[in-house]
């Protein structure tokens, strides 16, 4: 039961610090978007409201990367979760043998969640560089 427990416990610090990664991402696009949306203001160069298009694109993707390692890790903590007792416990970290369970990447990174907070910001870049092109400088 301790070594169950232990295993448990390595599985919820991967899912954890997979959890941050994702908070991280989305407050660095944030913050890159806005950043970029001050410097297309501050030089009146819309070229830096295309630019915010990259940040988005790619911390999407990637954040799409760490909510299924973060889904796969879940279920691995499910499958050790519901071990029997007499089964040893191997403390593997291989999320291969549950992969099949979890979504795959392209459908992670569509995901509801993702979609609505990355479509905003994504959105929002539109709707920016729509005003900056309709208003006269």
């Amino acid at each position: 039961m301790d070594r169950r427990l232990s295993h448990l416990q390595m599985l919820q610090a991967v899912i954890t610090r997979m959890a941050g990664n994702s908070f991280l991402l989305k407050g660095w696009s944030v913050t890159l978007v806005s950043a970029l949306f001050a410097l297309a203001a501050a030089k009146a160069n819309i070229y830096f409201i295309y630019l915010a298009y990259f940040p988005v694109v790619s911390f999407w993707i990637l954040d799409g990367y760490f909510l299924r390692q973060e889904r796969l890790f879940r279920a691995l903590y499910d499958r050790v979760r519901l071990l029997a007792d007499t089964e040893p416990v191997d403390f593997t970290m291989n999320t291969g043998p549950v992969a099949a369970t979890v979504p795959s990447w392209s459908a992670t990174c569509l995901s509801v969640t993702l979609r609505l907070f990355y479509g905003t910001v994504f959105g929002s870049i539109v709707v920016v560089m729509l005003l900056v092109m309709l208003v006269p400088h």
